[in-house]
């Protein structure tokens, strides 16, 4: 068997990053020698998973992989030189040490004098109380002492003051020359992996070679920026990859996938889950025991999770691929990739839930037009005035309508009053609860500024589960009446505002129960 004793460059040519590693490809292309021969390839990065190195061979005659396998040295830091022989800035180092060990023990010195005389003024201070409380009277002698003393206290602080200054600034220069001596003088040490192939090849003759493996140090995560000009919107989505996997990756194809192969993947236990039916009794027949509850309104897409985010995919594993090769730098650094860009026409909306939030927001309604699904992610926004800050964009299914907001307009204002009474009826013992709330919205506009503007107020009413509670929404009392009242309890009005206009809209709806109904 031959040996190939130059390593063999091996080019990462595509990467497929996930959300927490990457899945690296290497092509090139061999000179075999007809029979069985070794050939040692890369260097590679270190941090290759063993278990996961696989490589093929595509030739027109004959060859075959025999063996496969990661191959690591270690090179540790070379020897220190000879103290005899430094070179001026080792000596320079030493210099700042000698000085930084001589004004450390004098600032000691300092702070020992400084409490020394806070001592000293505590004394004098406690002899003049007790002089003064015994009748003598020496002012001049008292408030000359006091006076030295407090001359020698602002003196010693300020000489601690610029030995304390004088210190850190001795730290941040010893630093800097130790960091340029680290990258200046010896060899670092370093860990370098190669790959050792074991072929066997039945005439010589070119072999393509394809080597993949997974590695750390790796991930990526969904951004966009989106352009709101009048009604069109475009909305650009990009990549944020980090990688630290100590090589770097030039010109490669870049596929982004949501796949998370560490996960499980056993299916779940099944245990059974017994159901039994029992009479009620009579107490339970005779009350109906109902509770408010929170709820918020149930949306396509996974729930979201506390913590670091991760890459939600709607519970479907998504492939993005970038449109051009990518360069990313091992550097740990975030580098943007463009993935897509689309433009569709925008439907905007000044919207307001005063119980929420006493804000209207400008709110840019489209559909998902990008011919993939839109993962989870923040948004830049710009609008014509420039940046309008940052949001979030949800998980979006090709098609799917799509809710942005661009940021609050400061020149509204709402408040929210809400009162509630209570009453029950003599015959029927009927509960009957009336909730009046009021909305108050104004607008201060520009002196120049014309035009209405329609403001979407929406305020939510309860829901009832059960036919012995009743709601009903008082339209006469109501001032307007809600324009649409949803099945979900969302009433919403459609309010034009002038420049410098205010509107009041009040809501009045009644919670009515039968006397058979606890827990309201």
């Amino acid at each position: 068997m031959t040996t190939t004793p130059k390593p063999i460059a091996l080019p990462v040519t595509a990467v497929t990053c996930l959300e927490d590693r990457a899945h690296v490809e290497r092509a090139v292309v061999l000179d075999l020698e007809a029979g069985v021969q070794r050939l040692r390839l890369g260097p590679v990065s270190a941090l290759a998973v063993d278990r996961t190195l696989h490589a093929e061979l595509t030739a027109d005659h004959p060859a075959s992989v025999l063996d496969v396998r990661l191959v690591r040295r270690w090179t540790p830091r070379g020897p220190l030189p000879n103290p005899d022989e430094d070179s001026a800035l080792r000596r320079h180092i030493h210099a700042l040490e000698g000085e930084q060990l001589t004004l450390a023990q004098h600032r000691d010195r300092l702070q020992a004098r400084r409490d020394l005389l806070g001592r000293l003024a505590a004394d004098l201070l406690r002899e003049i109380g007790e002089g003064a409380g015994q009748g003598e009277a020496d002012g001049p002698r008292w408030a000359g002492e006091l006076d030295r003393v407090d001359e020698e206290r602002d003196t010693c602080g300020e000489q601690l003051r610029i030995a304390e200054a004088r210190l850190a600034s001795l730290a941040d220069e010893l630093g800097e020359a130790e960091r340029a001596v680290y990258a200046s003088e010896g060899d670092p040490a370093e860990l370098v992996g190669h790959v050792e192939l074991t072929v066997e090849s039945a005439v010589a003759g070119p072999v393509g070679l394809r080597l993949s493996h997974l590695i750390p140090c790796a991930l990526w995560r969904p951004a966009y920026r989106a352009v709101l000009d009048g009604d069109s919107l475009t909305l650009e989505t990009d990549a944020m990859v980090w990688q630290r996997t100590g090589e770097d990756w030039s010109d490669v194809r870049l596929t982004l996938s949501t796949a998370r192969s560490a996960l499980a993947t056993d299916p779940p236990r099944l245990d059974e889950d017994r159901l039994t039916l029992t009479d009620r009794s009579v107490a339970e027949r005779r009350t109906v025991d109902v509770e408010l509850r929170e709820e918020e309104i149930g949306t396509l897409g996974p729930a979201p999770v506390l913590g670091l985010p991760g890459v939600d995919d709607g519970g479907e594993a998504r492939v993005l691929r970038a449109p051009a090769p990518v360069s990313v730098s091992s550097d740990g650094s975030a580098h943007r990739v463009p993935l897509s860009a689309f433009t569709t026409a925008a439907r905007s909306e000044y919207a307001c839930s005063p119980e929420l939030s006493p804000l209207v927001t400008r709110v840019a309604r489209f559909h998902n037009t990008a011919g993939h699904a839109l993962l989870a992610g923040p948004v830049d926004l710009v609008r014509g005035s420039g940046s309008g800050g940052r949001g979030t964009l949800d998980f979006t299914a090709p098609g799917a309508p799509v809710d942005l907001a661009f940021g609050s307009c400061d020149d509204h204002r709402v408040v929210r009053h809400a009162e509630e009474s209570r009453d029950t009826t003599g015959i029927t013992q009927r509960t009957v609860i009336t909730r009046t709330v009021r909305l108050h919205l104004s607008r201060f506009g520009a002196p120049a500024e014309q035009g209405d503007r329609v403001v979407t107020l929406r305020e939510r009413l309860p829901v009832s589960e059960v036919a012995a509670v009743e709601i009903r929404v008082r339209e006469e009392s109501c001032s307007p009446a809600p324009d649409v009242v949803d099945a979900e309890g969302i009433a919403r009005w459609d309010v034009s505002l002038p420049p410098g206009g205010r509107r009041t809209v009040t809501l009045v709806y009644e919670v009515s129960a039968n006397a058979k109904v606890t827990g309201l």
